[in-house]
């Protein structure tokens, strides 16, 4: 088993590498993405059309959640295309192909450290509360969303092999999602009878999530345990999926 952590660290590091290796900016670009959107929502949120955020600046408040979605939103979109853009490995050498999957994954995962730090500093500059204790529920919130992105790019990876159109139907699905997701807006927009049918949403808990224990607030209670269940759920389908048709992608790639 060594040699295929040792795989799955040097595919992600290619992966990594190829990405900023011939970029000017490096890995700035998973700042300036996720910064520049922000921007523009804060621009348009806090002058044109007001949303109540509270106490917390729009921006801190729309960042918060934007650096997480980033990381889910891109992670999906590669490893959705990761079987498919590895025909060649996958046809001539035998390796558990969820390795493929999970590099993709781990690639984007250091874009999202780099955007965080630049959420701290914001913490800072804007001097919000911290509580160091809930801090510590921090890699809850993150394995729930990994265990999601996970399990939908597993599935759409292996479906992706078989009809090669459904990375377009992802992208489209995701750029959906974001507006069905409290990114540029609060939960209390959303009116109160249709709440818990939002709430089956598993990214509004995860990302209620990070704000709860990043800005000080209080800690989401159903919204969370939905995603929790959901992103278990999904996990276990996808990967079970992956493996049950994984024999086939050398003869059809």
């Amino acid at each position: 088993m060594n040699h295929y952590f040792d795989l799955l660290f040097a595919w992600s590091t290619r992966i990594i590498r190829a990405r900023y290796q011939q970029s000017i900016l490096g890995g700035l670009w998973a700042i300036l993405q996720p910064l520049a959107t922000v921007l523009i929502f804060t621009l348009v949120f806090s002058f044109l059309i007001k949303v109540d955020t509270g106490n917390i600046p729009y921006i801190v408040f729309s960042y918060s959640a934007m650096v997480p979605w980033l990381f889910f939103s891109s992670a999906i979109t590669d490893m959705v295309d990761s079987i498919v853009s590895n025909m060649n490995l996958v046809s001539k050498i035998y390796f558990p192909r969820e390795i493929l999957v999970f590099s993709a994954l781990i690639a984007r995962f250091v874009d999202f450290l780099i955007a965080f730090a630049i959420l701290i500093l914001l913490i800072i500059l804007y001097r919000l509360p911290v509580n160091l204790l809930t801090w510590l529920f921090l890699p809850v919130v993150l394995i729930c969303q990994i265990l999601l992105a996970l399990g939908i790019g597993l599935f759409a990876s292996a479906l992706n092999a078989f009809f090669r159109d459904i990375k377009h139907v992802f992208t489209l699905i995701m750029q959906l999602w974001l507006y069905a997701t409290p990114i540029i807006y609060p939960v209390t927009l959303v009116p109160e009878n249709l709440r818990n049918l939002y709430y089956f949403n598993p990214m509004v808990g995860i990302i209620e999530g990070y704000r709860a224990i990043l800005l000080h607030e209080a800690l989401p209670g159903n919204s969370f345990i939905f995603s929790i269940v959901i992103s278990l759920l999904v996990f276990a389908g996808g990967y079970s999926f992956f493996k049950k048709v994984e024999v086939q992608f050398a003869d059809i790639i």
